[in-house]
């Protein structure tokens, strides 16, 4: 039983490390591809929410629908639409390390759906990561990117919601996910009759968006968030907002301000440094 469990959060942290990786292609490819943010965010969930359900079909999972996966559904449609928004109106560095306040959103949903009080050490990381958020919109206001930035924490309150939906007795996570991607799908996708540019790179960027980035992304965080608490999956997921800034430097050549830096180093290193002095 106990090596059943240790095997059970090995897959956990594996799924959350692939699904991590997935994710971090989102910055670079919502730069590359010359449409409006609702047209690539309802593209790519079509694309993604027929593979998520192909994964469903293949695994014989029963989609449910009640009130927590109606609430875990607009949290996928939410994010997904806020992050692609906030990509195109601040810098990829910006909207991922901010969407990735996600795990001080779920301490503070743990305490209001739970009742788990924070403790010490979670009120500093919290009040530390609100710092590093500080630092992004003093450079913001400066640059116009302040609506960015805003969308940006906005996706990471929803995301922290995905985090939990197996925490709560009625949910289930592969629902939400195709559901909201689905939603998102039929809602945004329309929006793409106003492009004109559908070249090969541009497609393929598409669907590498919608079947990798979004597709195999949320299946593998479902996967995770089923087998490792929430605020030790969002923390795997360190790596996104470390990779994804780097990718669209080297291929886009968009950087972080000085003051962004230190906003993503204090970010960063404050929900990394909760992680590992968490009680095992």
């Amino acid at each position: 039983m106990f090596t059943n469990k240790l095997s059970n959060k090995a897959t956990g942290i594996l799924a959350m490390l692939a699904a991590s990786v997935c994710f971090a292609l989102g910055g670079l490819l919502i730069k590359l591809i010359p449409w409006n943010a609702l047209a690539i965010n309802g593209v790519r969930n079509l694309i993604g929410c027929l593979v998520v359900g192909l994964y469903i079909r293949l695994i014989h999972h029963k989609l449910r629908f009640n009130r927590v996966v109606l609430a875990g559904m607009i949290c996928v449609g939410g994010e997904t639409t806020l992050f692609t928004v906030a990509n195109k109106l601040t810098t990829a560095g910006n909207a991922i390390v901010l969407q990735y306040t996600a795990p001080v959103w779920i301490i503070l949903m743990m305490f209001l759906f739970f009742g788990k009080k924070p403790e010490k050490r979670e009120i500093i990381s919290i009040l530390i990561v609100l710092s590093g958020i500080l630092c992004f919109f003093i450079e913001s206001l400066s640059a116009g990117r302040i609506l960015g930035d805003l969308s940006a924490v906005l996706s990471g309150i929803l995301y922290g919601g995905i985090y939990i939906l197996n925490r709560f007795d009625d949910g289930d996570t592969l629902s939400s996910m195709f559901l909201g991607q689905l939603a998102c799908g039929i809602l945004c996708s329309p929006a793409v009759r106003g492009e004109s540019n559908f070249s090969p790179a541009v497609l393929a960027a598409i669907l590498v968006l919608g079947i990798v980035q979004v597709g195999f992304a949320f299946i593998f965080l479902s996967i995770g968030t089923s087998r490792v608490d929430p605020v030790t999956a969002s923390i795997i997921n360190a790596l996104e907002p470390v990779l994804n800034p780097i990718l669209v430097a080297v291929f886009y050549g968009e950087t972080l301000g000085p003051t962004a830096i230190l906003g993503a180093v204090i970010v960063i290193g404050a929900i990394l440094f909760y992680n590992i002095t968490a009680k095992k």
